[in-house]
């Protein structure tokens, strides 16, 4: 095998195992700092060897062994760092096979980043590269900071979790509440990495995990509310992207919907309705569900219900506003009620980095076309494209374009 095809199968088994096992690595010793240097240096010897040796049938347990035996060696030259009974542990590389021991870690690890002990703004950003594998400047756009100022949040995040001792296990059910948020929150900004682009390994990962913690905390209305949620986008899979070109939701052919999940997360959704506490509000997550289960209903009534959508993105506003969340109100109004009136909020949303927000540049080009100011949607499409970080977007905004282009000339 050549190096090139090592080094993409080498990035196909991170994408898919990377939180696995840096969890495993650091479940024993609490240092995820030094499991991820393992795990790096694992990496590495892949690349030298897979290209001459083949790559092996079981490459995540390949890297694993290898990680471990970095770790040990370590801990060898390190008298800091004592490890009593690890080695015997390590030698087996079958040992990670049963998913149970890999989830089991997983979650373990969930919950530490989410210990009351780490600062609250760090706790997601941490779960998404620790536990699903992201990379700091990943995270840091979509939190809208500095790079390098999230990378050293998170290796303070990661140094606090060795030197306070946090330990790794699953808490009890009363501890849920205070760490539950920030757990549903990075298992969805998991899941919108690469729900649209990519192999899927990623959002396919995070939907798993929501459905196991919403078995692991069936009273947790909003554990519910996020695998209904991500069940409902899932279901729209096979019918999102054609061709290469993203289909949006309102276009898309709803037989190409898996109606099995879209019943299984209006049945999760209902559940969750059910566990709340009456006179409560809803939280985000069963609002979002809420919101797809409207579109997922065109599947039965062959039509969009505008009205119900544009009243349920005003709740999330009020009790969740967001740049995505206004943007989003104002294309479902522009639907309703008409698109000057859908022109008429984007013109009073007032987020910051507004101007560098593609779907706002998206929508009011949408509006613009359809009352006429072909130039001016022309120009708005433009800059939708220049900001647009996936190809499927980029060449359904291309078309746009392009009609609006022949109506000019």
């Amino acid at each position: 095998m050549s190096l090139t095809g090592a080094q993409a199968r080498a990035e196909d088994v991170a994408r898919a195992v990377y939180g696995k096992l840096i969890a495993m690595l650091a479940n024993r010793t609490g240092d995820i700092i030094a499991a991820e240097d393992a795990l790096a240096d694992a990496f590495v010897s892949a690349l030298k060897t897979w290209p001459e040796r083949g790559i092996p049938d079981k490459p995540e347990a390949w890297l694993l062994t290898v990680a471990k035996n970095r770790r040990i060696d370590q801990a060898r030259r390190d008298a800091r760092l004592v490890i009593t009974d690890e080695a015997n542990e390590m030698a087996d590389a079958q040992a990670i096979e049963p998913e149970d021991a890999q989830l089991d870690d997983r979650l373990k690890l969930l919950f530490v980043c989410a210990h009351p002990a780490i600062d609250e703004g760090i706790r997601t950003p941490l779960m998404l590269q620790t536990v699903l594998g992201l990379e700091a400047e990943q995270i840091a756009k979509a939190f809208l900071v500095n790079p390098s100022a999230m990378a050293q949040r998170l290796v303070r995040a990661k140094k606090k979790i060795k030197s306070a001792g946090i330990p790794f296990v699953v808490p009890e059910p009363e501890a849920y509440p205070e760490r539950m948020g920030a757990v549903l929150e990075a298992v969805y900004g998991a899941y919108a990495v690469d729900w649209l682009e990519g192999d899927g390994d990623l959002s396919h990962e995070a939907f798993f995990l929501s459905n196991i913690l919403a078995e692991l905390a069936p009273e947790n209305p909003e554990a519910l509310g996020l695998t209904a949620l991500i069940g409902f986008i899932e279901a729209r899979r096979d019918a999102r992207v054609i061709d290469g070109v993203l289909v949006p939701v309102p276009k898309q052919d709803v037989e190409l919907w898996d109606s099995q999940l879209i019943e299984r997360s209006v049945s999760l959704l209902t559940q969750a309705s059910l566990k709340r506490v009456p006179q409560t509000a809803l939280g985000r997550f069963q609002l979002e569900a809420a919101i797809q289960s409207v579109h997922a209903a065109r599947s039965v009534t062959g039509k969009t219900d505008w009205l119900a959508l544009s009243q349920l993105y005003a709740g999330l506003m009020h009790a969740y506003p967001s740049i995505g969340g206004a943007v989003s109100r104002a294309a479902v109004v522009a639907e309703d009620a008409g698109p000057s009136e859908g022109l008429r909020m984007l013109d009073v949303i007032d987020f910051a980095g507004l101007d560098t927000y593609q779907p706002f540049h998206a929508v009011r080009a949408y509006c613009l076309a359809e009352i006429g100011r072909t130039a001016d949607a022309a120009e708005a499409y433009a800059k939708a494209i220049s900001l647009c970080r996936d190809r499927p977007s980029k060449l359904w905004l291309e078309q746009k374009i392009a009609g609006l282009q022949k109506k000019m000339a």
